[in-house]
């Protein structure tokens, strides 16, 4: 579903990718986990072609996104669908209309067929009824379950999501963790997840994989990513204060 082919990205004298590549099967979550700044988002914005590799290609459905004009470009992004750190919600509109605004934009569904599938898609995250409401009545955790909602609104193929349990409780964030196993399976969807959350990582991924130095470095699923021997790996997945990535700066020429 996604193939990244060998891709680097600099800005200025920062090299953010260098020679990534990373494959994610139809159906599959794929967790990439890193330190923060380590350039997941970076990755992201190059799959739904917001930024253009420098050199390697990403190909969705094996098309090559750099390539694809814009009525094309425009056709994939249609079957993505992106889940912010921040839920990114309009603030001026209630949360029907946040949920629905991709199919108004989208699609020409009727009034009535819209109304329909932002409820399903409310219900479908356990928000069902709160429509009416505006984004500064509900909790952070509220906040991601609508930007869920708005995501699987438009039955996308696809689905990336960028840090989904950063700033809310743990609680709340085991709610968001168990919405994407459970989206995932009633949805089919191929799923790719940035986050530095372990314990996030390991209940939601079927694969993980480690970036570090803009290079995709292991990967496996949780268990195999648990076992690992990796000491770059170890030392992030443990939370360890000591070990090759602190003795080593995490920017490179």
């Amino acid at each position: 579903m996604i193939e990244i082919q060998k891709v680097s990205k600099r800005f200025n004298n920062n090299l953010v990718l260098h020679e990534l590549s990373l494959n994610v099967q139809a159906g599959q979550t794929c967790v990439i986990i890193g330190r923060s700044g380590c350039g997941k988002s970076v990755l992201l914005k190059h799959i739904v072609g917001l930024l253009v590799p420098d050199s390697g290609k990403v190909l969705v459905q094996g098309k090559d996104v750099a390539s694809l004009g814009e009525l094309e470009l425009a056709a994939l992004r249609a079957k993505i669908s992106m889940v912010f750190q921040g839920g990114a919600l309009f603030d001026s509109m209630d949360v029907s209309d946040n949920v629905g605004f991709s199919l108004l934009e989208h699609t020409r569904m009727s009034k009535k067929e819209m109304c329909a599938r932002v409820e399903e898609s409310l219900a479908l995250v356990g928000l069902g009824g709160i429509g009416n409401l505006l984004p500064s009545e509900l909790s952070g955790g509220m906040r991601k379950r609508v930007a869920l909602a708005r995501a699987i609104c438009i039955k996308p193929q696809i689905i990336l999501y960028d840090e989904p349990t950063t700033g809310i409780d743990p609680i709340s964030a085991d709610n968001i963790n168990e919405l994407i196993r459970s989206l995932h399976d009633k949805l089919k969807v191929t799923s790719l997840v940035v986050t530095h959350d372990m314990k996030s990582a390991y209940r939601i991924a079927d694969k993980i994989a480690m970036m570090y130095k803009g290079k995709i470095i292991s990967e496996g699923t949780p268990e195999q990513i648990q076992q690992t021997r990796d000491p770059v790996v170890h030392q992030f997945i443990n939370g360890l204060s000591k070990g090759p990535i602190t003795e080593a700066t995490d920017t490179f020429k």
